[in-house]
């Protein structure tokens, strides 16, 4: 009687073996799908990267706004917002990047050092043809700086457009800069609190 009833027993194991097989390989090929996708489908990222960081105060400083992993970029347009306590800007370069897929006409925007903002900047392709694809520079900004302190970037009137003039969807991510002072400065704070130190202590001891 149990030797009839082995053979059922050792094919239902076989069968829940293979059975747990398929799930493992199942939930195993749907991650790989899931990481295939997400890098595939990866959201452009518009951001900033200053240079020297930190940077000196009442030295320049270089901002460049990049992009990454976009596809068929035909034109975009951005206001950069910056803290008007520790940063004046001067002056904007066209990034290379959209160049890549061709002639383009950009404009620096409109510069309000007393705002803070450098409104409208933009670029766009000219001609028919594909956009821009991967990443790259986009602009290069040129700042005075002053004072001690993080200075914040922001970005706002973001549009990203494609080939067909359709609507890319990208995040902006802020950013700040820190300036710091120059090293004299910390060598005269240091000098000053010495002397301090000194002046205290001879107090002290003509009072004893």
């Amino acid at each position: 009687m149990h030797a009839h009833q082995a053979g059922p027993y050792r094919i239902d194991a076989q069968q829940g073996n293979r059975t747990n097989q398929m799930t493992t390989f199942k939930k195993y090929f749907a991650a790989m799908l899931l990481a295939a996708s997400t890098q595939a489908f990866a959201i452009p990222t518009l951001s900033v990267n200053a240079v020297p960081a930190p940077v000196v105060s009442g030295g320049k400083l270089d901002l460049a706004v990049t992009i990454s992993d976009i596809t068929d970029l035909y034109g975009y347009q951005f206001t950069l917002s910056f803290d008007t306590a520790l940063l004046k800007a001067n002056s904007f370069k066209e990034g290379a990047f959209l160049s890549t897929a061709g002639a383009t006409f950009s404009d620096g925007g409109t510069l309000d050092n007393a705002t803070g903002k450098i409104s409208f900047v933009f670029n766009t392709l000219v001609g028919a043809g594909p956009g821009a694809s991967g990443s790259g520079e986009l602009g290069l900004f040129s700042f005075d700086t002053f004072g001690n302190g993080n200075a914040a970037l922001t970005f706002s009137d973001v549009l990203f457009l494609d080939a067909n003039l359709n609507e890319i969807a990208v995040v902006a991510d802020g950013s700040s800069v820190q300036v710091v002072p120059e090293p004299e400065s910390f060598l005269l704070v240091g000098i000053g609190l010495l002397a301090a130190g000194v002046a205290r202590r001879r107090q002290q001891a003509a009072r004893g």
